[in-house]
């Protein structure tokens, strides 16, 4: 580890609220620069930010190698900081959780796009070299090995794009983890619906006139459409009738969330997350996958419907795979059920029981 991230750790580590230690440690906040990244399209940045956050402390065997270290990564527009909630962090990194982060070192990075890393509007703007999901995931793995000396993973596991991240990771560096737990995803290339939702945010933003290319002066009013895709896409019907029940309430609670939305959005982040996902397509590396894989679907979730049969014919082509959907019910939030440990953290520890003989210490 270097003294300059060293000294970025450090200086994090003082601004944390305390009120975070009360259920679990507090967590680090840090940056690595990662000097001349070269993406796949040929392009390069001469530094390549990304922010991150850990929780815990790194336990090394007897050759220093860390078997403790826990890679969590977040979905579309969001960032590590999402999961420091109480029905996820709460839940898990809490001690006894499935993830106490007493005995687990947890990081939760921020993606190359996305929070505090490197992004379009840092200044950039339309000029950003045109990232892929393998570009994010190469940037995480110099995160962590080049960052923060992680050459090893106890368990690998990510939300909807994050879930997406950890199919690639199992088939790009099938030694690297003893466990993968894949949420909200699928092991194919984006198509269907699930592509044309995607294209209706992206040209709502490429054929706004207010756009101009990406050099807009202000917000242009295509981030609201957006923004109300995501919000149609996220959660299940059921919920939103429940939680709006009348005309009144679906438009006041449809502007509290696009207004919100706006307000901490970027219209050129925001094209650059979601057409990322244009070179996903991990099933041609499923049989590479070694560690025991288990992924969770939820029942009513509107971007990956069990109905499409995809999930259950491609894990019985990863060797040690295993797939749940978890059936709608009153606990269930469509998409957004990811983030709710509560439903499926069961699963997450028996996954963690069944890789304990991968060489793991916790």
């Amino acid at each position: 580890m270097t003294a300059r991230l060293l000294m970025t750790m450090l200086l994090a580590a003082c601004s944390v609220p305390a009120a975070w230690a009360a259920d679990y440690p507090a967590p680090v906040e840090g940056n690595f620069v990662v000097r001349d990244f070269r993406f796949a399209s040929g392009e390069a940045l001469p530094e390549l930010r990304l922010h991150y956050r850990t929780l815990g402390t790194p336990q090394r065997d007897a050759a220093g190698v860390i078997r403790n270290a826990v890679l969590i990564i977040h979905g579309t527009s969001g960032s590590g900081a999402q999961f420091l909630r109480p029905e996820f962090a709460g839940e898990l990194f809490r001690p006894g959780g499935a993830l106490d982060a007493t005995r687990y070192y947890l990081i939760l990075p921020d993606a190359l796009g996305h929070g505090q890393s490197s992004k379009p509007s840092d200044g950039l703007r339309a000029r950003f070299p045109a990232y892929g999901y393998r570009d994010m995931v190469e940037a995480q793995r110099r995160l962590l090995v080049d960052g923060l000396g992680v050459t090893h993973l106890r368990l690998l596991m990510g939300t909807s794009m994050g879930g997406m991240h950890t199919w690639l990771w199992g088939g790009l560096h099938p030694e690297f983890m003893d466990a993968l737990l894949p949420l909200a995803s699928l092991p194919t290339q984006i198509a269907g619906r699930n592509r044309a939702w995607r294209r209706t945010l992206m040209d709502a933003i490429r054929k706004d006139p207010a756009w101009q290319q990406g050099d807009y002066a202000a917000q242009p009013p295509c981030l609201r459409t957006a923004g109300a895709m995501l919000y149609l896409m996220s959660s299940n019907s059921l919920l939103r009738q429940q939680q709006s029940p009348t005309l009144v309430e679906a438009d006041t609670a449809f502007d509290r969330y696009i207004d919100a939305f706006v307000q901490r959005s970027d219209a050129n982040d925001l094209l650059y997350q979601v057409a990322a996902s244009r070179d996903y397509d991990p099933a041609p590396l499923l049989e590479r996958i070694r560690a025991p894989l288990v992924a969770i679907n939820f029942a009513d979730d509107l971007i990956n419907p069990p109905e499409l049969g995809i999930l259950e014919p491609a894990i019985r082509r990863v060797p040690k795979g295993r797939a749940v959907t978890v059936p709608a019910g009153p606990t269930t939030q469509g998409h957004g059920t990811h983030t709710l440990a509560a439903v499926w953290q069961a699963e997450l520890r028996a996954l963690l029981q069944a890789s304990a003989t991968q060489g793991a210490t916790p």
